[in-house]
């Protein structure tokens, strides 16, 4: 399968708090939840929800996963919204060293050895494995070569504070534009695919 990457992040690159009201959203101090809230305009959304349906499988950290379970997973009406509907009936996939019984259906919990689950899982057959959010398992995926394609959606926002997408330190990756758009509010949504290490000018 195809691992793809979906991140919602600001011009300053932050992912933290996107949504809303969780307890990420005050982790460290971070007090500038809720930034994606309203963001884009109907075809951004309904990009994003045709993104979700189209995957094969889902691929999460813990707390996005327990994020996800707790707005589509529990809540009746967006069980039956097409994102709520593709979270609830396709496999989910969770890098976790402490999760042991999850609650949602049709979820797994990957071994010790994330790098030979995620690699066993690209090699199981066609179609798309989609990591939404997950920031740091992302940075983990970039580190271990794994990832086939990055999608940022980049809302015309800089908060100054919050968990960034990409480490301060880290490997250095070039990344091949394959898609550019941008929605009539400014949300930009971006595709790259990593294209090994970048090279560097030398005078």
């Amino acid at each position: 399968m195809k691992l793809t990457t979906i991140t919602q992040l600001t011009l300053d690159g932050v992912t933290q708090g996107n949504g809303g009201p969780t307890s990420e959203d005050r982790e460290r101090g971070f007090e500038r939840g809720g930034w994606a809230r309203g963001a884009g305009d109907d075809t951004t959304r309904d990009h994003i929800a045709t993104t979700f349906q189209r995957a094969d499988a889902f691929l999460f950290g813990r707390r996005t996963y327990e994020i996800l379970l707790d707005f589509w997973g529990t809540i009746e009406d967006l069980k039956r919204h097409p994102i709520g509907m593709a979270l609830n009936s396709k496999p989910k996939y969770v890098a976790s060293r402490t999760l042991t019984e999850p609650e949602w259906a049709n979820t797994a919990v990957l071994g010790e050895d994330l790098f030979a689950a995620v690699t066993e899982l690209k090699a199981s057959g066609d179609g798309e494995l989609q990591v939404h959010g997950s920031s740091r398992l992302i940075q983990w995926l970039l580190e271990k070569d794994l990832v086939d394609e990055m999608e940022l959606i980049i809302v015309p926002v800089v908060l100054g504070q919050g968990a960034r997408l990409f480490a301060d330190s880290g490997r250095d990756v070039a990344m091949n534009l394959v898609d550019s758009r941008s929605d009539s509010k400014g949300v930009m949504i971006q595709t790259y695919r990593p294209a090994g290490r970048p090279d560097y000018a030398t005078f």
